[in-house]
């Protein structure tokens, strides 16, 4: 093969490889993948406090809760976790309720009806996550630690939905 019918040859092939190359790609199988849950973050530690005390929603959002316990006392002196009640619920009867359920780690399951989402108790240097869809009805939605005293001294928050 001469020299010219090469040079021809590989222009050839180097305009073939990249005739697509730069182009946007415009087609239905390039649509942008729908947005996932929003991950909001929550520490609780031996203080018995939540890092945040409130969260806001739109209605019908997607929302990942991870709540990590960065306490260092064990968990059957300092166990946290995080229960969404309906509005409306008897947030001081919920905890009530759950005081007297040690066998299930403080959650009533007799009131599980008034939960919309919870991560179970965790001990220290642990952390658990939940998935949700907020309610679609506006309003406020409060949040607790249910383990004995906690919510008493503040370990509660409200998810506000507009």
């Amino acid at each position: 093969m001469n020299l010219n019918l090469r040079l021809l040859f590989a222009s050839a092939l180097i305009a073939l490889v990249t005739s697509g190359c730069g182009q946007k790609d415009t087609s239905s199988t390039a649509a942008a993948a729908p947005a996932g849950p929003r991950t909001v973050e929550i520490t609780a530690g031996d203080n018995m406090k939540y890092s945040l005390n409130s969260i806001s929603a739109k209605p019908g959002e997607q929302i990942t809760v991870v709540l990590t316990n960065i306490g260092t006392q064990p968990k059957e002196v300092m166990g946290h976790n995080w229960i969404l009640l309906k509005a409306g619920s008897d947030v001081e009867a919920f905890d009530k309720a759950a005081a007297l359920a040690k066998d299930t780690e403080f959650f009533p399951k007799d009131l599980a009806g008034e939960v919309l989402a919870h991560i179970e108790l965790l001990g220290p240097r642990k952390s658990g996550e939940v998935t949700f869809t907020a309610p679609t009805t506006p309003g406020d939605y409060p949040y607790l630690c249910s383990y004995p005293a906690h919510f008493q001294v503040g370990m509660k928050g409200v998810l506000t939905v507009r």
